[in-house]
């Protein structure tokens, strides 16, 4: 466990980052105790309030468990944390995390077939007017990270269709991770959101409120990119192939 001394000018966030850093990456066990407040003040080069500042919103993420008067245990992350750590748990050490991001495809897939079906039983037609302009728009365009921003819009209707605070809340985390990085992942999602058809197949269902119609095809659009990562993985692992 090699802490670093703090830059007092970035503190109190570095003292929380660098120590979900070192929870995520292993350094910080589950069941592991942190040293005390004085210790890990003194280890750190910051102040006590600064290091109690950065275990409460520990706590507040599910990475610690604080015990009034004893010590603070590490908590399994993968038990106890929410989506909040996607953003960190997909880039680690500076490293593109695959595992995560065939993760955040399954459940992109999973999410946008039921928002599908709900966008087509509880809004129907009255979705037309916002889909089939993106339709169109993203039927014109050829660069391929507005192509991704088009279809970003396009499921951000269908989410606010399907009437539901926990899918839109879900999305609202989903799409925190992605919008950051839709010029890496140009290639990776170029056939899907090139796929005008099937986006214009899929906003018929949904306006015509075939609610059945509308997972499936939501289903096989959204399994393009799954489809895509899956390929580059296997040339990754079978270079010669």
């Amino acid at each position: 466990m090699a802490f670093k001394r703090i830059d007092r000018r970035t503190v109190p966030d570095s003292v929380f980052e660098q120590l979900v850093g070192e929870v995520l990456d292993g350094e910080l066990a589950p069941g592991a105790a942190l040293p005390a407040e004085r210790a890990l003040a003194e280890t750190l080069g910051v102040s006590r309030p600064t290091v109690r500042e950065a275990l409460q919103r520990l706590a507040h993420t599910g990475l610690v468990e604080v015990r009034q008067g004893g010590s603070t245990t590490v908590r399994d992350f993968r038990r106890h944390a929410g989506l909040e750590m996607l953003p960190r748990l997909l880039i680690r050490q500076g490293e593109l995390d695959y595992a995560v991001v065939r993760s955040i495809l399954e459940t992109r897939r999973a999410l946008g077939r039921e928002v599908a079906g709900l966008a087509a039983e509880r809004a129907a037609d009255s979705l037309a007017a916002q889909l089939d302009p993106i339709v169109e728009s993203l039927a014109a365009e050829r660069d391929p990270v507005a192509q991704q921003l088009l279809a970003v819009t396009f499921w951000d209707h269908l989410v606010d269709g399907a009437d539901s605070i926990v899918y839109r809340l879900l999305y609202n985390d989903l799409r925190a991770v992605y919008e950051p990085a839709v010029e890496a992942l140009a290639s990776l999602m170029a056939a899907e959101v090139g796929s005008a058809a099937r986006y214009r197949a899929l906003a018929a269902a949904v306006v015509g409120g075939d609610a059945p119609e509308a997972r499936t095809i939501a289903d096989a659009l959204l399994s393009i990119a799954a489809g895509e990562f899956e390929t580059v993985m296997g040339q990754h692992s079978n270079p010669r192939s």
